[in-house]
């Protein structure tokens, strides 16, 4: 098992968090413009339909982990596994991972830890979440400027646990495209077509996010009240 040493502790691979809140929203935006702003990451895009990918808005209250209870709010796109071309709809979306774009949190150990283990684009900022009420609502400021408030409403209940899923997560950090083995177990999970509104801000992100199309309807959003994740250690592709 790797091990790092963040702020004077050791901390290996795989790091688990055992209980977490997760809100998302997936919203379609041109395929043109998402590619744009993820050139730099060597990948291409999952298309939903020709012309069209999937920007991911999420928010996460991690509660017990091996980094500590911080929030974290992410800007990430579905994409195809790296030398994955051609296919669009059901087909593409079958084997896409998560390129993670920006990742911001509120605890400096998590983001050191976040950098140095996967490449993860993790900043602090400051993040308020809401999620004593049915309508969970996350407000993120960075520099002192909003970049975005999010507000999930509640959907239909998932019964039951679910299956332990694993999905690839991808980063890029100076110059390296790396891919993450990840799994999630959830229960206490809702989902709705559209379920989301979301005001931006005048941060620079949120400008970028503007330019993809937003605000507009979401695809469909979701609630997690209970996550079990697990990241397992980084690999350059």
């Amino acid at each position: 098992m790797a091990s790092h040493l963040i702020q004077g502790r050791a901390v290996g691979t795989p790091v688990r968090v055992r209980d977490a809140t997760v809100c998302s929203a997936f919203y379609p935006v041109r395929a043109d413009a998402a590619r744009a702003v993820i050139a730099y990451s060597g990948l291409d895009v999952a298309e939903i339909v020709p012309g069209k990918a999937v920007c991911v808005l999420l928010f996460a209250d991690y509660r017990d982990g091996d980094l500590d209870a911080y929030h974290e709010v992410g800007v990430a796109f579905l994409v195809r596994p790296p030398g994955g071309r051609g296919a669009t709809g059901l087909a593409d979306l079958r084997n896409a991972g998560v390129f993670v774009h920006w990742l911001p949190v509120d605890q400096s150990f998590t983001l050191e830890a976040g950098r140095t283990l996967w490449g993860f684009p993790k900043e602090l900022a400051d993040i308020e979440l809401r999620l004593t009420s049915p309508y969970k609502r996350c407000i993120l400021r960075k520099d002192d400027r909003v970049v975005l408030d999010l507000l999930i409403k509640p959907g239909v209940p998932v019964p039951g646990t679910g299956p332990t899923i694993p999905m690839d997560a991808y980063t890029h950090r100076d110059g390296v495209t790396r891919r993450v083995p990840w799994k999630v177990r959830a229960s206490g999970t809702r989902v709705r077509l559209g379920g989301a509104l979301v005001r931006l801000g005048n941060h620079p992100v949120a400008k970028e996010l503007s330019e993809l199309g937003l605000p507009r309807r979401a695809l469909f959003s979701s609630t997690v009240a209970h996550a079990e994740l697990m990241f397992d250690a980084a690999r350059p592709i």
